[in-house]
């Protein structure tokens, strides 16, 4: 079964994480096969979360993006360099391809040999040395086994009718060329000057005696009854595979991207790449007709449905599920999906439900990370987004626990509001999102919780310094940072220049200053972001 990644979005917080971990548990009970995943790092509020139920972190998830793994592509289609030409030929006529990887003895990459090669030869004059096999000589000549020797065989290839010069010739090439005969006045005097290896082209006897000579000096012979044409033809095409095959070619590795292939193949104009891993292991040939069928990877979103605030490559994934309590962003999907919105305060409220709904019992550690994400998102119950239904929950969900929620939550937030340790630039991303009014209007909120507001007031126009450079970089109209204080209920702000205008006008205030204090704001998503909007709408 094709496993699923369950996930938040990007700065995750305490209800995304333990959101992505408890959905994920519950899918895999009603038999699906799922993985929580992050896509940052966990906060010092998360961890302790974490900690304090004995739950493993989710493994950070970069991308989504399509890789040429997740591409229905000519899987094992590869051979050995010690086969024949001809076999590779008639794989290719055989499968419909006009290429195939070369491997070496242990399945490292090395080679690549094509159908056009394979013609130029066919089609021109044939090879006039053969690196083999004994084995590959019987097989694609269809002879027969006269005398064996040696396994390998390595020589210049000389074929010959009646000659007065013959016996000249045979004394001359050495001993390690390979006699074409298909005239049987010359299989004596090829015998007698000790030749290393002998085709005998017919069905003619060759005499005991001469044969028992041959044995004696340790002569190869194989006879077949091929016709002469094609035998000479065919004998050529007997040479090893890695003999023949271009090693100088382009491969790509199973982990590279959808993408990154497309531009390469582009670029290329080649129909065959060989398909290797990270130790160079072949693993097939992928062909331009292969980028029709793919595979893409499937995922649930928790506790977001905008792009901006998702993984990279999320176009390319197949969402299957979304659960959350935000405003409906901009996510399309190709099929109908399960799209679970509530108007509560938290993204495990509604994941409760789903417990519920689909009859499925609660552990007492999952009970305590959808109980620390409700807590977390609506402070402890006292944010304005919380609901009846959270309230509710909360009550359910302590009890599973086995924990008071209110001292649980408090605990939570003293470990997780502390800003030891921490760059300013870490401060500001801890949480922080992106927004969109009209068409050319993009603005950020970042929202830190904290106990010890003094620590940012110490170095605020360090702080006002940072937001204003990455409000430049990253084309932001204005940054508004709230630092919410759960004990005294209400937040202080700081802003780009840009901003102050915006929240002026929004709140109705007149020349506020940097670190503002205003009462009674503690959601970003009730309070904050609607007066900032508020606040445009008077501007335009």
């Amino acid at each position: 079964m094709e496993k699923t990644y369950v996930f938040g979005h990007h700065n995750p917080d305490t209800d995304t994480v333990c959101g992505a971990i408890s959905l994920s548990y519950l899918k895999n009970k009603l038999g699906m096969n799922t993985e929580p995943r992050v896509l940052d790092a966990i906060s010092k509020e998360t961890e302790f979360v974490l900690n304090h139920f004995k739950v493993n972190a989710p493994k950070y998830l970069d991308n989504v993006k399509v890789q040429i793994k997740d591409i229905v592509y000519h899987k094992d289609y590869c051979m050995k360099g010690t086969v024949s030409i001809k076999k590779v030929y008639d794989f290719l006529i055989d499968k419909e391809i006009t290429g195939l990887p070369i491997v070496n003895d242990d399945g490292t990459y090395l080679g690549l040999i094509t159908s056009k090669m394979i013609l130029k030869k066919l089609l021109g004059v044939a090879l006039t040395h053969v690196t083999t096999s004994y084995d590959n000589v019987l097989e694609v000549l269809e002879g027969k086994e006269i005398l064996r020797f040696n396994d390998e065989i390595d020589g210049e290839i000389i074929a010959n009718e009646i000659d007065s010069d013959f016996e000249k010739e045979v004394v001359e090439s050495g001993k390690n060329s390979v006699f074409v005969i298909s005239n049987k006045d010359l299989i004596e005097s090829t015998i007698k000057n000790k030749a290393k290896n002998i085709i005998v082209i017919g069905s003619f006897d060759i005499d005991k005696k001469l044969l028992e000579e041959a044995k004696k000096n340790k002569i190869n012979i194989i006879r077949t009854e091929l016709e002469v044409f094609k035998a000479l033809k065919f004998i050529s095409l007997t040479n090893y595979a890695s003999v023949f095959c271009a090693k100088e070619t382009v491969v790509v590795n199973e982990n590279g991207y959808y993408d990154d292939f497309v531009d390469l193949s582009r670029k290329l104009r080649h129909n065959n790449y060989p398909v290797v891993d990270d130790d160079n292991k072949c693993l097939g040939l992928l062909r331009l007709t292969d980028l029709e069928n793919v595979n893409r990877k499937h995922v649930i979103l928790v506790d977001h449905n905008e792009s901006a605030q998702s993984i990279t490559g999320l176009s390319q994934a197949e969402i299957l599920e979304i659960v959350d309590h935000h405003k409906i962003g901009d996510l399309t999907t190709s099929l109908p999906i399960n799209f679970r919105n509530m108007a509560v305060g938290s993204s495990n409220t509604i994941i409760h439900q789903l417990y519920k709904e689909n009859n499925v019992k609660i552990p007492s550690d999952i009970a305590g990370l959808m109980l620390s994400g409700i807590l977390s998102d609506t402070l402890i119950l006292k944010s304005p987004t919380t609901t009846e239904l959270d309230v509710e929950v909360v009550n359910d969900l302590s009890k599973l626990a086995g924990v008071d929620y209110e001292k649980y939550g408090f605990d939570m937030f003293k470990a997780g509001t502390s800003l030891e340790g921490k760059t300013k630039q870490e401060v500001i991303n801890t949480d922080i999102k992106t927004f969109t009014y009209g068409d050319d209007v993009k603005y950020a909120v970042s929202q830190i919780f904290t106990l010890d507001f003094d620590s940012i007031k110490k170095d605020m126009e360090g702080y006002i310094s940072l937001i204003e450079d990455m409000a430049k970089e990253n084309g932001f109209k204005f940054i508004v940072v709230v630092i919410t204080d759960i004990i005294r209920n209400g937040s202080y702000f700081i802003f780009t220049k840009s901003g102050k205008e915006v929240l002026e006008s929004g709140y109705g205030l007149k020349d506020i200053e940097q670190g503002v204090y205003i009462d009674d704001q503690v959601s970003r998503k009730k309070q904050v972001v609607p007066t900032l909007i508020t606040g445009l709408n008077r501007l335009k």
